[in-house]
C-alpha cells in the first residue's frame, strides 16, 4: 500500500503551512529520508525529508497550497500498486469501493479530502488563507464571490489565481509617473510572516503584565576587551566577537544569579526554569526569527559567539531546524547597528523577560569630579510583573550592567 505523506508539525505553536516548493516531480523515485518538499512555517522555512522510500505517485497540494498541520499533501508507494485510502473527511471508515479503489482514483479521492466542499464563509466571514488574502488586495479582487477549494472551504492562492485568470481585462490606463514614496505590495510570502509576527505580538500584549526599566552601561572596559581578547579568539577559535555575544553572556551569568528572572507563568503559578537558553532575535527581510542558544550559562564566550554567528546565518538563509527555534528562557535584542539609541522590547511568550540593547556611542560623562568622553549604551529591560516584582527585576538588571562594565567576569566559567 501506498505511504501518504502529511504535513508535519514542526514546531508547538504550528497550525497550517504553506508549500513553497516539491523537491521532486510526480513519477520520480525517492528515497527516504531525502529532502522532499520545502514549507514555510509560522517560525521559517524548511526542508522536510521523505517518510518512506518508493515513487512519488501523486502530489496532492500544489506549491502555494496552504494546509492544516497533519493534512496529506502526497502520496508515496510503487507503480501499478493500489494506494492507501484517503483519509475520510469525516472521521469514518473507507467503503470497500475505495478499499479496491487503483491508485488514480484513491489519489484524486485524497485531494478531495483536502479540498473538501464547504461554504468559503462562516458567520458572515470570509475563510482565506494568508497568502492568498495578499495576493488578492494586491491585486484589488473582491474574494466575496470565490468559492474556496481548501480545508473547510477556505479560500487558498490557487482559487485567487484562478479567479484573476478569468477575470475580464482591465481597459489600458494610462501610466502613471512612479512615485518613490510608493512601496511595491508585499509578496504572498512576506504578508504571511507578517500576519504571524502581528499575532504574536497581540498576544504578547493581551496576556501579560509587561513593564520595562531602562539603565545606561558605561562600556568603555567592554570595547578595550573585545579589542584585546578579540583577535586572540579570531586566532584560536575562529570566532570574531561582537557585542552581541558579549551581552548575551552578561545576560545568561546574571540570569545564573537571578533565577527568578528565568521563569515563566503557568496556570496560577511561577515555575523556576532550570536550563538557561537565551534566544537571539534575528532580522530578516520581511520579519523576524529568534534561533536559541542552549545552556549560555555553561558555555564559554567563544563558543557562544560561534552559535550566534552560525544560527544568525542559517536564519538568514531561513535554514534553521524547528528545534533552534523553540525552548528559549530568555531573549537579548539588539536594535543598535540601527542607530536606535533605546526601545522597549515586547517579550516573547513564555518567556518573562527580554533585553533590549541599544547603541553604543561616545558622549560626555560625570566621573567623579571631571567630565571624561565615554562608550555608552541603553539596556531595556521588559519583564512579566505577574512572574517577577520591580526590585528583583531592577537587581537582574543592575548585575547585567555590573558585568558589562567589568567584563572581565564574562572569562570566569
Amino acid at each position: 500500500m501506498a505511504t501518504e505523506v502529511v504535513l508535519p508539525r514542526l514546531g508547538l505553536t504550528q497550525e497550517e503551512g504553506t508549500i513553497l516548493r516539491w523537491l521532486k516531480p510526480e513519477g520520480s523515485r525517492v528515497t527516504k529520508g531525502e529532502p522532499l518538499f520545502e514549507v514555510m512555517t509560522d517560525k521559517a522555512n524548511l526542508e522536510v525529508e521523505a517518510p518512506a522510500s518508493g515513487v512519488l505517485l501523486r502530489i496532492l497540494v500544489d506549491v502555494g497550497g496552504t494546509v492544516p498541520v497533519a493534512t496529506p499533501i502526497a502520496l508515496i508507494g510503487e507503480p501499478g500498486e493500489a494506494a492507501a485510502p484517503a483519509r475520510p473527511a469525516a472521521g469514518g471508515t473507507p467503503s470497500a469501493a475505495d478499499r479496491r479503489a487503483p491508485k488514480e482514483a484513491v489519489a484524486a479521492g485524497a485531494a478531495s479530502a483536502i479540498a473538501q466542499a464547504a461554504p468559503a464563509r462562516a458567520d458572515g466571514r470570509v475563510k482565506i488563507s494568508p497568502r492568498a488574502r495578499a495576493l488578492a488586495d494586491a491585486q484589488g479582487l473582491d474574494v466575496s464571490s470565490i468559492t474556496g477549494t481548501g480545508p473547510g472551504g477556505r479560500i487558498i492562492e490557487r482559487d485567487v489565481q484562478e479567479a484573476l485568470a478569468s477575470r475580464a481585462p482591465a481597459p489600458p490606463a494610462a501610466a502613471a509617473p512612479a512615485h518613490p514614496r510608493v512601496a511595491a505590495a508585499p509578496s504572498p510570502v512576506a504578508a504571511r510572516m507578517r500576519a504571524i509576527i502581528a499575532r504574536r505580538m497581540m498576544d504578547s500584549l493581551h496576556t501579560t503584565a509587561q513593564l520595562t526599566l531602562t539603565t545606561e552601561v558605561d562600556m568603555d572596559e567592554a570595547v578595550r576587551l573585545r579589542e584585546e581578547i578579540g583577535p586572540e579568539l579570531e586566532r584560536r577559535e575562529g570566532v570574531r566577537v561582537t557585542y552581541t555575544d558579549l551581552i548575551v553572556r552578561a545576560a545568561a551569568v546574571a540570569l545564573r544569579e537571578h533565577p527568578g528572572v528565568n521563569a515563566r507563568w503557568e496556570g496560577e503559578g511561577v515555575r523556576r526554569l532550570g536550563e538557561i537558553h537565551i534566544g537571539v532575535a534575528v532580522a530578516l527581510d520581511d520579519g523576524l526569527v529568534v534561533p536559541v542558544v542552549r545552556d549560555a550559562d555553561r558555555a564559554p564566550l567563544a563558543r557562544i559567539s560561534a552559535g550566534i554567528r552560525d544560527l544568525s546565518e542559517r536564519a538568514r538563509g531561513m535554514r534553521l531546524r524547528p528545534e533552534e527555534m523553540q525552548g528559549s528562557t530568555f531573549t537579548v535584542t539588539n536594535l543598535g547597528m540601527f542607530d536606535v539609541d533605546a526601545f522597549t522590547p515586547v517579550l516573547n511568550p513564555p518567556e518573562a523577560a527580554i533585553l533590549g540593547i541599544g547603541r553604543l556611542h561616545r558622549r560626555p560623562v560625570a566621573v567623579g569630579e571631571r567630565v571624561e568622553v565615554r562608550t555608552t549604551m541603553v539596556a531595556s529591560l521588559t519583564f512579566d510583573h505577574r512572574v517577577v516584582d520591580g526590585a528583583p527585576a531592577a537587581q537582574f538588571l543592575q548585575r547585567v550592567k555590573f558585568i558589562l562594565e567589568h567584563p572581565y567576569l564574562l572569562l570566569l566559567p
